[in-house]
């Protein structure tokens, strides 16, 4: 008898643990349509061997609009407004555009800024806590993600870690900084104009 009420009592426990990760994320990403802050970002290859480190800043209106900004080691600029994403290459003074839909792996403030809910692109599950975070697991329902799994790391509610694992075995570890929820953001930050004489790929 003890033995089936602990029973019952895990599994309760257990729903509502995932049921309480899951609901931070969506709560988190419903309550903040515009989001502001710095990020570092350490690729990894198939073997753990770090292969990239960056860093910068990012800025998200939701839904649809951001733009994050590599400042180090290199300059590189994204920008979606909503309808396309944009990615200049400075050095190579080359501008690679698509279409919003098709651009889901393009940069990880993509996925917080996407239109419509996570779960309508990704099936979401509690994934547990480490390194003192609440994590979520976040898979994608399309085959053209351009990656197998997305993890992203609550704490105290907000989103300040992400993991994203492509389909080349490669990690890429995000972890935001300084994060602010601006009432309003300058809507010059969401579009983009190609430089005269920049070289222009795609749709």
């Amino acid at each position: 008898m003890w033995k089936r009420i602990l029973l019952v009592g895990v599994l309760c426990w257990a729903q509502w643990a995932q049921a309480g990760s899951v609901e931070a994320l969506k709560a988190f990403l419903n309550s903040t349509p515009r989001l502001k802050g710095d990020f570092t970002q350490t690729v990894y290859d198939k073997n753990q061997r770090v292969v990239q480190k960056s860093s910068g800043w990012f800025a998200i209106s939701r839904p649809g609009k951001f733009r994050w900004v590599v400042q180090q080691p290199f300059d590189q600029l994204i920008v979606g407004d909503g309808e396309r994403v944009w990615l200049f290459d400075p050095d190579l003074n080359q501008v690679t555009v698509r279409k919003m839909g098709t651009a889901l792996g393009s940069s990880p403030a993509a996925l917080l800024a996407g239109e419509g809910t996570l779960e309508q692109q990704f099936t979401l599950r509690d994934s547990g806590d480490k390194d003192g975070l609440n994590w979520v697991d976040a898979s994608p329902k399309s085959q053209d993600a351009g990656f197998s799994k997305v993890q992203l790391g609550l704490e105290k509610g907000a989103v300040v870690a992400m993991k994203l694992f492509d389909n080349f075995g490669q990690t890429t570890y995000l972890t935001f900084t300084k994060l602010t929820t601006p009432a309003k953001q300058d809507s010059k930050l969401f579009t983009f104009t190609p430089p005269a004489g920049a070289d222009v790929v795609g749709e």
